[in-house]
């Protein structure tokens, strides 16, 4: 009986532990992930506010036209590139999250 519970206070301790560590790894790369998105939104700003200085002092519709469609490039660009870069930190989030729960589900699996 005694071993059992000191079994179960072994399981009850790894399990606060994986979840600490997943808490951990969840508010970085939370914090992370925002700071990316804050400096994207930033940049995003920056730019499409200097393009609409160049649109103001145009004085063809041609050299608007140009003026507007390389910002839209380089805006879809930007926006695919964003999108990578953030896809891949939910990735790693993801990976890193559950990490720590790895070890304590293997140590929790009954041996076989």
């Amino acid at each position: 009986m005694m071993k059992n519970m000191e079994d179960v206070q072994k399981m009850s301790k790894d399990s606060m532990d994986a979840t600490m560590k997943s808490l951990d790894t969840l508010s970085k790369a939370t914090q992370a992930i925002a700071t990316e998105v804050a400096d994207y939104s930033k940049k995003s700003f920056e730019d499409s506010s200097k393009v609409m200085e160049k649109l103001l002092g145009v004085k063809s519709i041609e050299k608007a036209i140009e003026i507007q469609t390389d910002y839209a490039k380089t805006a879809y660009e930007g926006f695919v590139a964003q999108a990578t870069k953030v896809g891949e930190l939910y990735a790693d989030l993801a990976k890193e999250t559950f990490k720590p729960f790895e070890a304590y589900a293997a140590k929790a699996s009954p041996a076989k």
